[in-house]
């Protein structure tokens, strides 16, 4: 039987079940009384074992029983939950992310873990020997059973009747003049997902809604009600010949053959209740629909396919808006405003299909915040709020790596040893906030930390050394000035060099990464009391609203996010201060950029006008007025790359294609800013 086809689902699905173990370790580690947790990481690598098996990964296959005997031995409270214990246990999910990581890039899943499994079988070895005193289990009970259940099916069965649920086998009879069998087989789910949780169905429920079965089928269900309370229930459903049902803790339950590799891919393909939008290889044509579920996967790059289509829908509906002007048309006009109107909707729906939570990249930090502080020997609780929050993919793929820095930068510089917190009057454990949420068209990402906070004199001080600032500046500078000298390049306060957070490289990729994609970092700090660093970035970056403005008879866009405001004044309001053409803007000095200068566009023949228009745009807490000829108007612009051969243009950051047709360079705000 060819696996491949299955290739795709099964990267996905252990993806799911290494990250629900790595996050339940994490608070098993809190509570480690707490057999819950126990069972559920059990259950993932349960099925991460048998999906491995199936596909043929025997390597990731061994790593994974060997954890889960480990596992087993401590729910059944052979041993206690310690933290060396918990220390291989994470190594072993390290390495199992590393061959599925190896999986995904084309690789084999072949890893040595020779020393970890090792490591593994001291612990379980350690364990028979105390099973010789350790509470026997009580033996199964015997009848007969119905229906073939794997060690999963089996342990969730056994389990329930610990927490007080009735698991029954219930197999269901129509009636042979039934019509709608799959109609009749709905309404029994129907009844048992109010009663209580469907673990199993035979055949499954996808064969159950394209009616391809005989006139009987089989449900497991998990319920605190009675038997014959259900089977009542049931029983008033039209066209039923008859209901039986069967109590498993009552009944032995019989396995599954190991090398059933075509009910194993079935389940593979089942494993998943609540099914997202995830990436995909190129290659793949995998849409996968799951019972219940009124959500389905779809591969990545046809959702890129779609927002370039809409994006050239786009630049059709603007050329369409200027025709419809031009020509003043009152049907067309109308048809127009409709169209723009259905297209908006439309627009909004693409977006926000791309839209990804931030969990997706929150969701490795509490693993790595976990090890930094035992490597640095201290103690640190990473708190994580609004991991909800929603941004565009292709942002989503680029936060990674600044997150990283940052946190690695708090754990480091930020939060102290805990007999130096202990010694200022602090509790011995800090706190590290990692918060999102959205405000208008943004999406601000806040890293707050209660450690020892920006020493400012040291800053001013490494900066002069440096030559980043001139004792001269230095004096001028405010309070959050000095701050955000720490994001220059190359700097760096620490006294010696390591490599978490960066080996004094500072925090200017941060910076750089960030305005590459049209966001902002900004530092706010109380010595002695902690930091925070507050990012702001756009949801999308396909579709911005911009300003169109005119330099000669070029055009350009500004985009919108950049903009304070818009402002015509007259020429004798322009200032000169040091060598540089400045304006009073509201009582701040803001440098003046000619915008025909960066450029080169030739002046016009026309006299020197007596008022000049200007906008007014912003970076972080700098600002500068850029000098245009007139302003066209506010318009939603498809953002183009200028391609690789014209990637190192200045001030450049992409192009559209208006209304009309013409090309418009879309202007990059931060480069124009220092």
């Amino acid at each position: 039987m060819d696996m491949n086809q299955y290739l795709e689902v099964f990267i996905e699905e252990s993806k799911e079940h290494l990250q629900a173990c790595s996050e339940k370790l994490l608070e098993l580690e809190k509570t480690p009384q707490d057999l819950l947790i126990v069972n559920e990481i059990f259950r993932s690598a349960h099925t991460l074992k048998g999906m491995s098996a199936t596909m043929g990964y025997e390597d990731l296959a061994s790593l994974t029983h060997q954890m889960e005997n480990v596992l087993d031995a401590i729910r059944n409270e052979k041993i206690k939950v310690s933290a060396e214990l918990l220390d291989v246990v994470f190594e072993a999910v390290d390495h199992l992310e590393d061959m599925v990581v190896s999986i995904a890039e084309g690789g084999d899943g072949k890893k040595d873990v020779h020393l970890t499994v090792q490591k593994l079988k001291m612990i379980e070895d350690g364990l028979e020997a105390l099973s010789e005193t350790a509470a026997a289990a009580p033996p199964a009970p015997a009848p007969v059973p119905r229906q073939i259940y794997d060690d999963y099916e089996q342990t969730v069965i056994q389990q329930s009747a610990e927490q007080g649920f009735h698991a029954y086998e219930i197999t269901v009879q129509l009636r042979e003049d039934c019509l709608l069998k799959a109609a009749r087989a709905f309404m029994v789910f129907e009844i048992l997902d109010r009663a209580g949780e469907v673990i199993k169905s035979v055949p499954p429920v996808d064969l159950l809604e394209d009616e391809k079965f005989d006139l009987q089928f089989t449900a497991v269900i998990l319920s605190k009600e009675e038997a014959g309370e259900l089977k009542e229930k049931i029983s008033k459903v039209s066209e039923i010949d008859s209901v039986i049902i069967a109590d498993l803790h009552q009944a032995p339950l019989s396995k599954a053959a190991d090398n059933n590799l075509d009910r194993a891919a079935v389940e593979i393909l089942s494993l998943s209740e609540e099914i997202g939008v995830t990436e995909g290889k190129e290659d793949s044509k995998t849409v996968t629909k799951t019972a219940g579920s009124k959500t389905i996967r779809v591969n990545i790059e046809r959702l890129d396919i779609l927002m370039n289509l809409f994006e050239e829908l786009v630049i059709d509906r603007g050329r369409l808006e200027q025709i419809s002007k031009d020509l003043n048309n009152g049907e067309l006009a109308e048809t127009v405003e409709r169209m723009s109107r259905i297209s908006s909707d439309l627009q909004s729906i693409i977006l926000n299909m791309r839209m990804v939570p931030v969990e997706t990249v929150f969701n490795r930090f509490p693993r790595m915040v976990r090890q930094l502080a035992k490597d640095l020997q201290k103690s640190i609780h990473l708190e994580v709020v609004g991991a909800e929050t929603e941004l565009d993919r292709t942002v989503i793929d680029e936060i990674g790596d600044p997150l990283v820095h940052l946190l690695r930068n708090s754990i480091d510089h930020g939060i102290e040893l805990p007999e130096t917190r202990i010694r200022n009057g602090k509790a011995e454990e800090g706190t590290i906030i990692l918060k999102a949420y959205h405000s208008g068209n943004h999406v601000f990402i806040d890293i707050e930390d209660d450690g020892a906070g920006i020493h400012k004199d040291k800053v001013l001080k490494k900066a002069i050394e440096r030559g980043v600032v001139t004792e001269q500046m230095a004096s001028a500078l405010s309070e959050k000035q000095i701050f955000e000298l720490i994001l220059s390049s190359g700097f760096s306060t620490a006294d010696q060099i390591s490599d978490i957070s960066g080996r004094g490289v500072g925090l200017d990729v941060v910076k750089s990464t960030l305005e590459a994609l049209g966001g902002t970092i900004s530092i706010d700090s109380e010595e002695g009391r902690g930091t925070r660093f507050s990012i702001q970035l756009p949801l999308t970056l396909s579709i911005i609203s911009a300003m169109l403005v005119e330099l000669g008879q070029e055009k350009y866009a500004v985009p919108l996010s950049s903009i304070i405001e818009t402002a015509v004044i007259k020429k004798e309001e322009i200032l000169h201060a040091h060598n540089q053409t400045v304006i009073d803007f509201r009582g701040n000095i803001v440098p003046v950029v000619n915008l025909k200068d960066i450029f080169s566009v030739p002046e016009s023949d026309s006299t020197a006008k007596e008022y000049i228009s200007l906008v007014i745009v912003r970076k972080g807490e700098k600002m500068a007025a850029l000098v245009v000829d007139s302003f066209i108007g506010q318009q939603e612009v498809v953002l183009k790359s200028l391609g690789n051969y014209l990637n190192n243009v200045f001030a450049i950051s992409g192009a559209t294609i208006l209304g009309d047709g013409q090309v418009a360079l879309i202007i990059d705000c931060n480069s124009l800013i220092k």
